[in-house]
């Protein structure tokens, strides 16, 4: 039985080993949390029913409700975030995609840091098992971020961090050791509703709630629909992969460090893509798109994107 003594120092480590591994913030949560878990996952289940998620069906899956059910015996879960906010980043003059994906896919570049965290484990701690969990995984992952004192849950549905903002990627370690959690964050939006107001499809129907079909971002990564609808199509304003708008208002995000690791460095294409880019084949979007988050994004929709902007 471990004392609360080593049950600190076994926490703080971790914690250390994450900021070693190049994480911008971490922060412990034990499993199966606070009331505020509930809480989320009864928002969750809210914006389910009212169809918010649109095509991401994937959102539906009931694992996602229950984080012990990732891993047997789960006591804890170790979140990190991974600043993404590069001095290199800067807007293309037309068309404009989301800053989260400029570098390298984010998805790989946690899970390899992750995984080392993971091993650090297996010798320091060989009786803890361990789970990774990056983005694709059925997890409540900004909530378990906010009860891991990480940041709050923006009116955006961002998580925002005090000092780093909200231009960061999460990642978790589901862990069967007991460890010291760190205290649950505390909102501080405040009476800002900047992020609401310059929503230019006004996609954020009520504080911290994303109406999908509403959401540019949305539309130019997620949905398959052969066309953009017209209200979308309007408010593009040359964003062809996500969209940053109510990142760029935010005040918590005027003055966030850098964070210019080779990974965030921007992709050339992504700064300098044109109208060009209708005359790529498919071979030349995949060779683009490889080692990048957007290769989700399909040849024929960066077409459908690209083409609604020059419609408008």
């Amino acid at each position: 039985m471990e004392t609360i003594q080593n049950k600190k120092e076994i926490s703080r480590k971790l914690k250390e080993r994450a900021f070693y591994e190049g994480f911008t913030i971490a922060g412990i949560a034990s499993i199966p949390g606070s009331s505020r878990i509930k809480l989320r996952t009864e928002a969750l289940e809210r914006w389910l029913s009212n169809n918010h998620h649109g095509e991401m069906k994937w959102m539906e899956a009931e694992r996602r409700k229950n984080i012990a059910s990732l891993l047997e015996d789960a006591k804890s879960v170790l979140s990190v975030g991974f600043t993404y906010i590069s001095s290199k980043h800067k807007n293309n003059n037309f068309l404009k995609i989301g800053k989260f994906s400029h570098g390298d896919d984010y998805h790989k570049v946690i899970y390899k840091k992750l995984k080392k965290i993971g091993k650090w484990i297996n010798v320091e701690f060989p009786d803890c098992k361990w789970k990774i969990c990056v983005d694709s995984s059925p997890l409540l992952e900004k909530a378990w971020a906010e009860e891991a004192g990480l940041g709050w849950i923006g009116k955006n549905s961002n998580l925002i961090s005090k000092k780093n903002g909200s231009w960061f990627t999460l990642g978790f370690l589901i862990l069967t050791k007991d460890l010291i959690p760190d205290e649950p964050h505390q909102s501080l939006c405040g009476k800002c509703d900047i992020c609401i107001e310059h929503c230019p499809t006004k996609a954020i129907v009520e504080p911290f709630v994303i109406q999908s079909d509403l959401c540019i971002a949305y539309h130019t990564i997620e949905s398959k629909e052969k066309t953009i609808p017209k209200k979308i199509k309007e408010n593009l304003n040359g964003w062809v992969a996500g969209c940053d708008i109510c990142q760029d208002v935010c005040p918590w995000n005027k003055s966030v460090p850098f964070n210019n690791t080779f990974e965030n460095n921007p992709k050339e294409w992504i700064t300098q893509l044109g109208i060009e880019s209708l005359n790529w084949d498919n071979k030349t979007w995949e060779k683009n798109l490889k080692g990048t988050t957007l290769k989700r994004i399909k040849p024929w929709m960066w077409k459908r994107n690209i083409m609604a902007n020059l419609k408008n």
